[in-house]
């Protein structure tokens, strides 16, 4: 059985109406395992976390007695007024964020977190599901229109930024639609859906998401690191850029940060300047000279601890004058005292990085055991991960040392823009 609980704000809804009222009704519980014939049936509560309230009373509160099993085999439904045991029903709840299930509701439920679906997921669903189920809910079949793998590739990194597979079934149906209507006018020939056709003007359109050469152009200057941020999407990177002008200290944050990410970042100002001799910065270079740091894009809210490490490096690459590697990521939380701390969402973050041409990623050495445990070997295959307890081991590995290893950088960078499809 299954009940939508979007927009419910009537505990009658729940509990059901007493018989004194004129169309009164048992609850949707009661309704659910009465139309199921059985009494331990699977009973699916959908969208839990957008239940309202009003003065027809909370529904999330009375659904505390159905959902807790040490009460719930005595569930008192006000059209039956009897106790009735739901001790058997198996309750599913689904939502889609757990900050507006109500404390107490969210206790009595065992949580169950279903992360974003992976590249290569995506691909195997859209050969499987969605491009079969569009081409034949747009009147064309298989001998009209293909798709191959590079292009679905192609539309999953560059026009769809999501958890699910939604926006990629309507990019695929509209490509089905664009292929209708060349055939109404006539065009019979098959098409096939190249990455270079999908850019057309008549077709998607440019590019959404850019992601190939961007780490590579945006970190050609001292000062500039790149991160790794959770999103609902299944991850993100994330650019950080430190300038200096002659000032008298000063110290700028912008990009609409949170509060904990402005702390994040006095904690590596700090750690910095505490560090300066054994760094090679000038002591004395901070009392006239005003330091900001910016984090793209600045319309976009961000907070978070996991940037900590990443404002260190761009601070100690700019004042260094030292540009991070070409195509290093990493993450992770800071400390005054220089320890890099673990943080969560290590495979969305990891995948993120392999998406956007990331060969090189930097973690915490406690979450090893997580890319061990969450990671696959072919999802970690063409990345080389590096795992650090303190910033200098860090450091150590994200800015080159010598000349000769800034010039192979500059190498690699340069190889990595020439190949970079122009579009």
């Amino acid at each position: 059985m299954r009940l939508s609980l979007g927009g419910v704000h009537d505990e009658a809804e729940v509990r059901g109406h007493r018989r004194t009222y004129i169309g009164a009704l048992p609850g949707q519980i009661m309704q659910g395992i009465r139309r199921a014939e059985t009494n331990d049936p699977v009973f699916m509560l959908d969208e839990i976390d957008k239940v309202g309230r009003d003065f027809r009373g909370d529904p999330a509160s009375a659904l505390l007695e159905a959902l807790d099993p040490e009460q719930n085999f005595s569930f008192r439904d006000n059209y039956l007024d009897v106790p009735f045991d739901l001790s058997k029903v198996l309750f599913i709840t689904t939502a889609n964020m757990l900050d507006p299930v109500a404390d107490p509701l969210r206790d009595r439920m065992e949580i169950i977190e279903l992360q974003g679906y992976t590249e290569e997921e995506k691909v195997h669903i859209a050969f499987q599901y969605l491009i079969p189920r569009q081409i034949e809910e747009n009147g064309v079949n298989g001998d009209q229109i293909e798709f191959p793998e590079e292009t679905v590739r192609f539309i999953i990194r560059h026009y769809t930024r999501e958890a699910g597979v939604r926006s990629l079934e309507r990019t695929i149906g509209t490509l089905c639609r664009k292929q209708a209507r060349r055939i109404a006018e006539g065009k019979h020939d098959k098409l096939t859906v190249t990455p270079e056709l999908v850019q057309q003007h008549d077709m998607l359109g440019g590019m959404k998401i850019r992601t190939e050469g961007e780490i590579a152009e945006r970190t050609k200057r001292s000062g500039v690191a790149v991160g790794l941020a959770w999103t609902p999407t299944g991850g993100d990177i994330l650019f950080i850029e430190a300038n200096k002008m002659r000032g008298k200290g000063g110290f700028t944050m912008t990009g609409q940060l949170g509060q904990v990410m402005q702390e994040s970042m006095q904690a590596a100002l700090t750690w910095v300047r505490s560090n300066a001799k054994e760094l090679g910065i000038d002591e004395g270079f901070f009392a006239d000279h005003d330091i900001h740091i910016h984090v793209p894009a600045g319309a976009i809210p961000k907070d978070g601890p996991s940037a900590g490490v990443t404002m260190a490096t761009a601070l100690v690459s700019l004042l260094t004058d030292r540009r991070v590697r070409p195509l290093t990521a990493m993450t992770g939380e800071i400390t005054l005292s220089g320890n890099v701390l673990p943080i969560g969402g290590i495979k969305e973050k990891t995948l993120a990085a392999k998406r956007a041409g990331v060969t090189d990623i930097i973690l915490p050495a406690d979450n090893r055991q997580n890319v061990d445990e969450d990671l696959t070997p072919e999802q970690l295959q063409g990345l080389s991960m590096h795992y650090v307890k303190t910033i200098q081991e860090l450091l150590d590995i994200a800015l080159p040392t010598s000349r000769a290893e800034a010039k192979q950088d500059e190498e690699v960078r340069e190889q990595v823009l020439s190949t970079v499809p122009v579009g």
